[in-house]
C-alpha cells in the first residue's frame, strides 16, 4: 500500500514556501504535531517561548491556523485547566474559525476575554481581538484592542501591521493622500520604536497597505508595475529609511525578530516597484524561500507568481 504524504508544508521545487511558520523549524514541528492530533509539543514550545510577545503571538497564530487546533485547545484544557497557554491557543483557534465564518464572532472575543483573565499580562488574547476585529469590529472596537495590546507591549510587531492594515482601509474611495492617517501612525510607530526595532519598516508596510485599498477600489493600476505608488517623493524617502535600517541591524541568528521576513517582504516588493532591482535583490536572497502572500498578491494577484517574477527580473532566477 502506498504510504500517505508526509505532513507540513513542503517548498514547490518550483517556487517558494508561502509557509506562515517563516523560518521558525520548532513552530512548524510542533504545527504538524498538531495536525497530527498531538497537543504536547505545542504546550512544550509554548511554554519554552515565555514571555517574549512577539514570538509567542506569533507561534499563537501560526498554531491556531490548522484545521484541528481549537478541538486540540479543548484536549489541552481538559488535562490542564488552568493553563493560560492552552486558553490562549484555544481564543486564537477560536478567532480564526470566526474570520473564516465557522465560528460566532461573540464566541471568539469570549474566548479571547477568557485568555486575557487567565494571564493579564498577555498581550496575545488581545492580538486575537484585533484579528477578530479587523474583520468583523468597528474601528473603535480595533482601536481598543490595539491598545490593550500595546499596553502590554508597546513595540507589539504584528498588532501594528494589523493596525496598518485597518487605518489604510478607511477612506477608501479617496485618492492617496500623503497626509492619510496610516501614514502618520507608521511614522509615529517608527519614531516611537527602539533604534533596532522592525518597526522602522511599518512606513513600508503602510504604503504596501494603502496601495491595496486604492487599487482595489480603481484608484490605482492593478498591476503595481504601472503604478507610481512607491516613485513619489515622500515614498522614496520611506524606502530609503527602511532599507538603511535593514542594512544597519538586519540579522539571520537565532536572535533574530520571528517576523522579520515578512518585513523583508514588504521592502522587496517596495524596492522592485520603485525601480532599485540591486537593492530588491539583495533583499530576495535574504528571503529566500520564506515568501509572504502580502504584499505580492496586492491586490488579488496571484502571490507565487508575483514573486518568482520579482526573482527573475532581479536575479535572473524563480
Amino acid at each position: 500500500m502506498t504510504p500517505p504524504p508526509p505532513l507540513g508544508r513542503r517548498r514547490r521545487k518550483d517556487g517558494p514556501a508561502f509557509d506562515p511558520a517563516l523560518d521558525d523549524a520548532e513552530l512548524a514541528t510542533a504545527r504538524d504535531a498538531l495536525a497530527r492530533g498531538r497537543w504536547a509539543e505545542a504546550r512544550n514550545l509554548l511554554a519554552g517561548t515565555g514571555d517574549d510577545w512577539d514570538r509567542r503571538g506569533h507561534r499563537l497564530v501560526v498554531l491556531a491556523e490548522e484545521a484541528g487546533s481549537a478541538a486540540r485547545a479543548r484536549e489541552w484544557q481538559r488535562a490542564e485547566p488552568g493553563s493560560p497557554d492552552a486558553a490562549a491557543l484555544l481564543a486564537c483557534a477560536t478567532v480564526r474559525r470566526a474570520v473564516d465564518g465557522r465560528e460566532s464572532p461573540d464566541a471568539a472575543r469570549a474566548a479571547c476575554l477568557a485568555a486575557a483573565r487567565a494571564a493579564p499580562a498577555d498581550p496575545s488574547p488581545w492580538l486575537g481581538v484585533l484579528l477578530l476585529a479587523h474583520r468583523t469590529g468597528t474601528h473603535d472596537e480595533r482601536v481598543r484592542a490595539f491598545d490593550q495590546v500595546r499596553a502590554r507591549h508597546r513595540d507589539h510587531h504584528h498588532a501594528h501591521h494589523l493596525m496598518a492594515a485597518c487605518l489604510a482601509e478607511r477612506r477608501q474611495g479617496d485618492r492617496d493622500d500623503p497626509l492619510h492617517e496610516v501614514y502618520d501612525f507608521a511614522s509615529w510607530a517608527a519614531e516611537q520604536a527602539p533604534a533596532d526595532s522592525p518597526l522602522a519598516v511599518l512606513p513600508v508596510v503602510a504604503h504596501a497597505e494603502r496601495y491595496r485599498v486604492l487599487a482595489r477600489a480603481g484608484l490605482e493600476p492593478r498591476d503595481p508595475a504601472r503604478s507610481g505608488h512607491w516613485t513619489g517623493r515622500r515614498a522614496r524617502q520611506v524606502m530609503k529609511a527602511a532599507f538603511d535600517w535593514w542594512l544597519e541591524w538586519d540579522v539571520d541568528d537565532g536572535t533574530a525578530h520571528p517576523r522579520r521576513k515578512i518585513d523583508l517582504n514588504y521592502l522587496a516588493h517596495a524596492k522592485l516597484h520603485e525601480g532599485r532591482p540591486a537593492e530588491a535583490a539583495a533583499l530576495l536572497t535574504r528571503i529566500g524561500p520564506h515568501a509572504t502572500r502580502a504584499p505580492w498578491s496586492y491586490p488579488g494577484r496571484d502571490p507565487r507568481k508575483a514573486f518568482q517574477a520579482a526573482r527573475r527580473a532581479t536575479l535572473g532566477a524563480a
